[in-house]
């Protein structure tokens, strides 16, 4: 679409000042009556993208919030604009009032909301807590905007985008998320939603504008696919799902990223909101100015392991166990049933392996789990059962009738545990668990950190949302699993399962001399004086 703008800009530039006041008279014409008309480069290709769900932005000053208010009142009839906070919402509802031409019809009783003369409805809502989405429920909006979208909990995205549609003859759906790169745990799930465009690591990477295609199968996983069009849905052993007796199949969705900055948009680059930008401190001016997905974060003060230690293990991580540890142990993050997952953390020394998964609503019992952990156990590896809320007693008692060795964690249980250096007591177990992977992933202990984490998002995410009580160091606390939960809106599956892996079974300190033999090559063949003179 740019490259469409640039040759119609460069054509009016040559042409004679009769043909150009035709040019200014027709696109009057086209244009009488409209309230919006977005701007040249990134903001029209947004405008005109075909993309179902569309990423806008990144840098700061690129027409964001202008850009959800211009579809809402041009090119949607029923429009849900939402920001984290109410307080955050006065802004743009005045920039919505302003682009109408009147406060006609505006209500500013909580939810606010704007009705214009043509029958457009826009709906301004917020969720600070995670749950007040669930007000939203059964509320058709043919476009959701999410401004600032990463303030936004996943699990509140979601949720949301499940209500977009219409039955209006001839009327799109969109959700636009308009929003600065994420600066805390938070909102790093925008990374996996829009891997192509901002994880460096999918293997095949997309162009700003380019459309990808998606299916979110009933396990709530996104699967990139080829194009659009229906697609079969398979659980993870490659078994088709089967819905009222058929197999079930769900249409693929296409997605977007438009990157935009303050350079595009004609009424702030040559203000001094540009000197602005380049006067804020690190890593806002990253992330704000620079627009740098994933690349950019800041601790919050209490986190206990630093986002640089867990992207300096994942930057180690090859795809292949060292070849002389076995496997050392599984952390098992039990789901049974519900929303969460159940996770398997395979651990090979300092070496983990890609996290594997399985939603909950398929692991309901004890004997799943364990043949779930059975099947995928090599090496004699000890098993880590997280048992704290009760889900993992089941499995942990099948596993131990099939001779399995298990170890039941308990997260409140009190534990005699220190601190390396200062000698400082545990609250409980689970901090005790997590600080012994924050002292791994050290890089300042002697011959530093050896620690290899698979590149998962998701888990980098639930590593640094980890965070201590206070700063209080009489005694080390970590923030309650309960308050961990409402702040994030999930669970750290992930993480947790990771730590307990590390907790628990042999490591190369006690057993290298065990692991030589495992290793051992064998003997090799004396063929004699004349094959050693030929070599």
């Amino acid at each position: 679409m740019s490259n469409l703008l640039d040759d119609i800009l460069e054509r009016i530039e040559g042409m004679s000042p009769a043909r150009l006041a035709e040019v200014e008279r027709l696109a009057i014409e086209g244009t009488q009556g409209m309230k919006w008309i977005p701007s040249p480069g990134p903001q029209s290709d947004a405008y005109f993208s075909k993309a179902d769900v569309l990423l806008y932005g990144g840098q700061g000053g690129g027409g964001k919030s202008d850009l959800l208010l211009g579809l809402a009142l041009t090119a949607h009839k029923r429009s849900l604009i939402m920001r984290r906070q109410y307080t955050d919402l006065a802004a743009i509802t005045d920039r919505a009032k302003e682009i109408h031409g009147t406060s006609k019809g505006f209500s500013g009783s909580p939810p606010p909301k704007l009705r214009t003369d043509d029958g457009r409805l826009i709906d301004f809502g917020a969720a600070k807590d995670v749950g007040d989405e669930q007000h939203w429920q059964g509320q058709a909006h043919d476009l959701l905007g999410l401004d600032e979208a990463v303030h936004f909990a996943e699990s509140q995205v979601r949720f949301l985008m499940g209500w977009v549609r219409s039955t209006s003859p001839g009327q799109g759906t969109r959700v636009v998320f308009a929003t600065n790169p994420p600066l805390a745990e938070q909102g790093d799930w925008i990374i996996a939603m829009f891997a192509p465009w901002l994880d460096p690591t999918y293997p095949d990477p997309a162009e700003p504008g380019e459309l990808r295609w998606v299916i979110t199968d009933h396990e709530g996983n996104d699967k990139w696919v080829d194009g659009p069009g229906e697609y079969l849905v398979y659980d993870m052993d490659g078994n088709p799902v089967m819905h009222e007796g058929e197999q079930r199949t769900v249409r693929a969705m296409s997605r977007t990223f438009i990157p935009s900055s303050v350079h595009d948009n004609p009424y702030l680059k040559n203000t001094d909101y540009v000197a602005q930008l380049d006067a804020l401190p690190e890593p806002l001016r990253s992330a704000v100015r620079d627009g740098q997905f994933g690349k950019v974060r800041q601790d919050h003060e209490l986190q206990l392991i630093p986002y640089e230690w867990v992207r300096a293990a994942q930057e180690r991580w090859k795809p292949s166990p060292p070849s002389d540890a076995p496997m050392c142990s599984i952390g098992v993050d039990v789901a049974s049933g519900g929303p969460d997952q159940t996770v398997l953390a395979r651990r090979h020394d300092f070496w983990f392996d890609e996290l594997l998964t399985e939603p909950g609503v398929k692991t309901p019992l004890g004997t799943d789990v364990a043949a779930l952990v059975i099947k995928h156990r090599r090496d004699s590896a000890q098993v880590i059962v997280d048992c704290g809320g009760g889900y993992g007693n089941g499995p942990a008692e099948h596993l131990e009738i099939n001779g399995v060795p298990v170890t039941r964690y308990l997260g409140a249980a009190e534990t005699m545990g220190r601190t390396l250096q200062g000698k400082i007591k545990f609250a409980n177990k689970r901090t005790e668990v997590y600080y012994r992977l924050y002292e791994a992933l050290d890089p300042s202990q002697p011959g530093g950190s050896n620690i290899s984490l698979p590149p998962d998002p998701e888990l980098t995410s639930d590593l640094c949302a980890i965070r201590l009580e206070s700063d209080d160091l009489k005694i080390i606390r970590l923030e309650s699993k309960k308050n961990l939960v409402k702040r994030l809106g999930r669970s750290t599956d992930k993480g947790d399962a990771v730590a307990m892996a590390w907790s628990d079974g042999p490591k190369r300190a006690t057993h290298h001399r065990i692991w030589k033999a495992y290793t051992k090559p064998s003997k090799s063949v004396n063929m004699g004086r004349v094959a050693a003179r030929r070599r």
